[in-house]
């Protein structure tokens, strides 16, 4: 058992992370005279927690819940809204249910899967990555996106996706400043609740057929793959959008409106929820993916944590307030996270090496929109 488990989490991924199965011994520059030693230190502590604890690192009880609860809730909604056949403000609150279930999934569970954190079987990953799309949201191209376009290369300017703004934010102090820029922080909430609508609609086409990344120039993309891209974009606009005016003859106005709000909720907390991991005043943005001799090193440079110690939060962001731990073992399935931090924390703090951390979500939350305004008034 413990052997095996050691195996998983060092798995070689589809596409590699930052942080390889066997990290460098070598030493980056400036950093203090110990810390070649705190990569293997750390891995090996990680490692060690789920050999000596004798458990996988994949999915536990409470993950199976998650999943099943997230799966009822969605289900559950639209079945009382056919059976029901509700007026239009109960029509609305099962909507919403349905779309904060969207959000539940998408951070708990599609998340995970992407990262195949959930089950040791392949088909079973696959299988609930699915949950993007029925989400409205290309499964294969989100996971091309965040291995390639954000794993490999954190906060690095034209590299990471997650640092894409279209011109709208600059989130980095490698980009040109725009004078609008200057208000950045206070536009930034509502733009951040317009970011699904965004992906369903305009991100996912643009990365399959106008690409701005070179990785994806270079991808080929299989004939199925856009098969999938357009069957999932029509079932999700049948469910959310059609059937409702159709089946139930309810006002396009009111079933619009309403799916307009599911998404502002939607695109505002996932938003958030990563932004506040990567982009908040601390952090640090390389100029260069080989800035660091070792990726252990730039993760913990460019990641901080948020109410590590509040299950709740834990609970609704998928594990992603654990974000250091998510990065350094991103094939270990998010319940796991919380005494992995612990490990991180410690094992930092023995070293020397600096560990970016927030009490709160809140105060996460405001450091970030500091980062912005800090980055919308100076060059």
């Amino acid at each position: 058992m413990a052997s095996g488990t050691v195996a998983v989490i060092t798995l070689k991924p589809d596409i590699d992370d930052l942080v390889p199965p066997e990290p460098s011994p070598l030493q980056p520059a400036g950093e203090p005279r110990l810390a070649p030693s705190f990569p293997k230190v750390l891995r090996r502590r990680l490692d060690r927690f789920f050999a000596d604890q004798n458990i996988s690192p994949k999915a536990d009880r409470t993950m199976w819940i998650k999943i099943a609860a997230g799966l009822a809730v969605l289900a559950g909604s639209w079945i009382a809204i056919y059976v029901l056949r509700p007026n239009s403000w109960m029509f609305v609150a099962l909507y919403l249910a349905s779309g904060l279930a969207q959000t539940f999934l998408l951070l708990n569970i599609a998340h995970d899967s992407n990262h195949n954190a959930i089950s040791s079987v392949p088909s079973v990953n696959k299988l609930l990555n699915y949950v993007f799309d029925v989400c409205g949201i290309s499964s294969y191209m989100w996971r091309i996106l965040h291995h390639r376009g954000h794993h490999s290369c954190i906060n690095l300017q034209g590299e990471d996706d997650a640092l894409t703004g279209r011109g709208i934010f600059r989130f980095t102090p490698h980009e040109p400043r725009a004078f609008f820029h200057r208000f950045q922080h206070i536009y930034a909430l509502f733009f951040y609740a317009l970011f699904s609508l965004d992906y369903v609609f305009l991100r996912d086409f643009e990365c399959f057929f106008f690409p701005s990344h070179d990785y994806l120039k270079h991808t080929r993309h299989a004939l199925r793959e856009y098969a999938i891209l357009f069957a999932g974009k029509a079932f999700y606009l049948t469910y959310m959008l059609i059937l409702p005016v159709v089946l139930l003859g309810m006002s396009p106005v009111l079933v619009a409106g309403s799916f307009l709000l599911v998404h502002l909720i939607v695109g505002l907390t996932v938003s958030l929820v990563f932004q506040t991991t990567h982009t908040i005043d601390s952090t640090y943005f390389p100029s260069d993916r080989n800035e660091f001799d070792n990726g252990v090193y730039h993760i913990f440079a460019t990641t901080a944590d948020y109410a590590t110690t509040n299950p709740l939060v834990s609970w609704l962001t998928g594990g992603l307030n654990h974000h250091i731990a998510h990065h350094l073992c991103p094939y270990v399935c998010h319940t796991h996270y919380a005494p992995l931090t612990r490990i991180v924390e410690k094992t930092a703090e023995e070293f020397g090496v600096p560990y970016r951390q927030h009490p709160t979500m809140t105060g996460a939350i405001w450091h970030h929109l500091i980062l912005l305004k800090q980055l919308g008034s100076e060059d």
